[in-house]
């Protein structure tokens, strides 16, 4: 059975075709600079990358290329043949702790959380709506990055903000990477045997951590947006908000423009000027001031969230590090650990060294003596899209 995953960003849609329940990826690929000058996209055919330039105007013109180009490499010899897509939406709200076959009403409340996603949620919809037109057959399923997340209890996602501004306008703590978090919840199952307590941290260009009590998340860093929680790439992660309208008035700038600056021109970027943690690795052994003191902040407030979450927790499984930051950055990794000692984290330098997920290597970085020990794991949101959209493929088999 072939199952479509796809994940449609502001400007961007990235695909993966399936066999399942094999979770073979037979193709994948990407679309880029949706909307803007120099749109592209590449495709995997035969194993190898075809990249072509285009003009995309919106994500239904992706959809159409993509379909196109599945139909016309023969990757497939007709759209039957898909059985599911599989959406990644960034919101679900409150309403939404699990994925759900999208009909009319999914999809119009997906519309209406637009407020809450305006860059994200509308590209969605409309990938949906191309994929639901182009191929009619194949059942469609919304996979919510903030589902996960809603298993926390009403004292931790509550603001201490007037609570009619929960019950009218939904104010309140979302948190996202629900799909990453999900997955490596799971994959720490089969590792550890059990539903363990887990400290995630899913430290890419946008970061945020999770606190995963027997399979169930009861904390995580991100908030009523993406940039609340730990300083990240380009967004400030928690600040004092009156300093918002102190630098309006300093900088005679408008809301959306301070807005701006603190969602892409803050985090690592606003200290170091710069974001990419390969580059910082590479100014961090030239001990670069500016970015030794980027990395101080950033690896600190990692290393807070992980010790306030040991306490929610009051006993810690494993501490595990994934996405591109987190699976192949041992300099950040080794930072945070040693911040942790006073839990007693005991690293093992030579294996943190030694482990990157795109090398194919994962697994544990701490010694023996660690009372905590520390886990290095690949994410896939991609895969737990396909596994849930063949799930429900099955409830109706």
């Amino acid at each position: 059975m072939k199952v479509l995953s796809v994940n449609c960003g502001s400007s961007t849609l990235k695909f993966r075709l399936y066999e399942m329940p094999e979770e073979k990826i037979i193709t994948k690929g990407s679309f880029d600079r949706i909307g803007l000058d120099g749109s592209n996209y590449d495709i995997l055919v035969n194993r190898e990358k075809v990249k072509e330039e285009c003009e995309l105007k919106n994500h239904g013109d992706a959809v159409q290329i993509l379909i196109k180009e599945l139909e016309e490499k023969k990757i497939i010899s007709s759209l039957d043949e898909i059985a599911a897509v599989g959406h990644r939406v960034v919101h679900g709200g409150s309403k939404y702790s699990s994925s759900v076959v999208i009909t009319d009403e999914v999809l119009k409340e997906i519309e209406s959380l637009t407020d809450l996603a305006p860059l994200h949620n509308p590209a969605s919809v409309t990938g949906i709506k191309a994929f639901m037109e182009n191929i009619p057959n194949a059942k469609m399923v919304a996979c919510f990055d903030t589902a996960f997340h809603q298993t926390m209890e009403e004292d931790t996602y509550l603001y201490s903000v007037p609570y009619s501004w929960y019950q009218e306008y939904g104010v309140r703590k979302y948190g996202f990477h629900g799909l990453s978090h999900q997955y490596i919840s799971l994959k720490m199952k089969e590792v550890l045997n059990k539903d363990g307590n887990l400290i995630i941290c899913h430290i890419g260009n946008g970061a945020s951590i999770s606190a995963v009590k027997d399979g169930k998340c009861i904390d995580t860093s991100m908030g009523f947006t993406p940039n609340a929680g730990i300083m990240m790439g380009t967004r400030s992660g928690d600040i004092d908000y009156t300093m918002i309208g102190y630098m309006m008035k300093k900088l005679k700038k408008s809301y959306d423009e301070i807005d701006t600056i603190l969602n892409k021109q803050s985090g690592l970027e606003g200290i170091a000027l710069m974001s990419d943690l390969r580059d910082i690795d590479e100014a961090y052994e030239k001990k670069e001031e500016k970015v030794l003191l980027a990395i101080s902040m950033y690896t600190r407030r990692i290393a807070e969230y992980i010790a306030k979450y040991a306490l929610r927790l009051e006993t810690v499984d494993a501490i595990i590090f994934t996405a591109g930051g987190g699976e192949n950055d041992p300099i950040i990794r080794k930072e945070v650990l040693e911040k942790l000692r006073p839990l007693g984290v005991v690293i093992d330098n030579e294996k943190n060294d030694a482990l990157m997920v795109r090398k194919g290597m994962e697994g544990l970085i701490t010694k023996e003596d660690s009372k905590i020990p520390c886990y290095v794991y690949g994410t896939d949101e991609e895969l737990m899209i396909a596994r849930d959209s063949y799930h429900f493929v099955n409830l109706n088999a």
